[in-house]
């Protein structure tokens, strides 16, 4: 496929479509501008970084809608930290992982940690998705919300097995973008980088009393468990709105002014119909088209914030998403592990679901002059 020059009229007014870091709307660079001489540079032991936690958790708490006894805490590092955080201070003896693309698998992976029961792992084929089961002696079901690599999304409902059992939810594609009840998750965790268009360095988490409660009593067991990926010791600083170490201060800088922008146009529900808006778009683009089909079959499955099309052997997909960004529509490319002649395309909540209208014109455009 050659390089085809698109028309300026029907060109994104921002060709940010990538899934992992996201685009970041101007009005938050603008926020972390004026924030400079405020926090930035500054220590967080302080009262000026200190108002900035808690003005953090406060506005995550109001988006997802805690009930009385769930907290927001935060640690240092992003999932991959979690997921290590987890396996010493969360799981008791045997986790369920359900494994449906890259991010589940990873946590399956820290959940095979040698001083616990080898994980009950559930995997499903990728573009599908894979269903929780009570097992006898699990005492955590994990799984994501959104699989950023594959564009799959599972319904969030708390899984009935043995009493004390926790059900853990990997949120890092899916907050702040899909409408969910937290009460049907004890753990619904996320770095910020998707839907709440902020940058790396931190993870955050909705904790259940039943999580609390299980989070200090392994604390308290005698179980190794390193400082720095301490459930416990990120629970005890986020009360008094802190970090264990140094937070990434633009990281909360940005996610603050995400979280007051989400709120304030109506939140999660709000939230939830933009991106449905920007996917059904995609997903209807598709479904028309001669040569390129929805990735994941299943409507119920489909991601309402990752969506995934695969095309057809008459079409080159790659060098369809390297004439897109010749033109500055940059981060159509797919997962790279997934490895399918495919387009992905983020449509989180700050990308506007006219731009995602406009990125369906220049891929016809491309199709039809190349």
């Amino acid at each position: 496929m050659s390089h085809v020059v698109l028309p300026r009229e029907i060109l994104p007014a921002d060709g940010r479509f990538g899934c992992g870091p996201s685009k970041i709307r101007p009005e938050q660079l603008a926020a972390l501008a004026d924030a400079g001489t405020v926090v930035l540079g500054t220590s967080h032991r302080q009262a000026p970084v200190k108002n900035l936690v808690a003005s953090v958790r406060s506005g995550l708490s109001e988006l997802l809608r805690l009930p009385n006894g769930y907290e927001i805490i935060v640690g240092n590092g992003g999932s991959t930290a979690f997921w290590d955080a987890a396996a010493f201070g969360l799981i008791e003896r045997r986790a369920q992982n359900l494994v449906f693309g890259e991010f589940g698998g990873k946590f399956a992976s820290a959940a095979a940690a040698p001083w616990l029961e080898a994980p009950d792992v559930r995997k499903a084929a990728p573009g599908t998705s894979a269903t929780p089961e009570a097992v006898e002696g699990v005492d955590v079901y994990a799984w994501p919300h959104n699989e950023t690599s594959t564009g799959v999304s599972t319904e969030i409902r708390r899984v009935q097995a043995d009493a004390g059992a926790l059900t853990v939810i990997d949120a890092t594609s899916a907050a702040g973008g899909i409408d969910f009840s937290v009460t049907e998750s004890d753990v619904y965790y996320f770095a910020p980088q998707k839907n709440l268009g902020s940058d790396g360095g931190l993870w955050f988490a909705a904790v259940s009393p039943a999580a609390i409660e299980r989070i200090e009593r392994i604390a308290a067991s005698g179980r190794y468990i390193p400082e720095f990926l301490s459930l416990k010791n990120a629970l005890d600083n986020s009360r008094l709105q802190q970090t264990l170490n140094t937070p990434a201060l633009a990281t909360l800088v940005l996610l603050d002014s995400q979280l007051s922008w989400i709120i304030g146009n109506g939140g999660l529900q709000w939230a939830d119909a933009r991106t449905h808006e920007s996917s059904d778009a995609l997903y209807a683009w598709a479904e028309a088209s001669a040569v390129a089909t929805p990735f994941v079959a299943n409507p119920a499955d489909r991601s309402p914030v990752v969506v995934t099309i695969d095309f057809d052997e008459t079409v080159d997909a790659a060098a369809l998403a390297a004439s897109l960004r010749q033109n500055g529509i940059v981060d159509t490319e797919p997962y790279r592990k997934l490895g399918r002649n495919q387009l992905r395309v983020a449509t989180f909540t700050s990308i506007d679901p006219e731009d995602v209208r406009q990125l369906i014109r220049c891929i016809d455009f491309t199709l039809e002059n190349s």
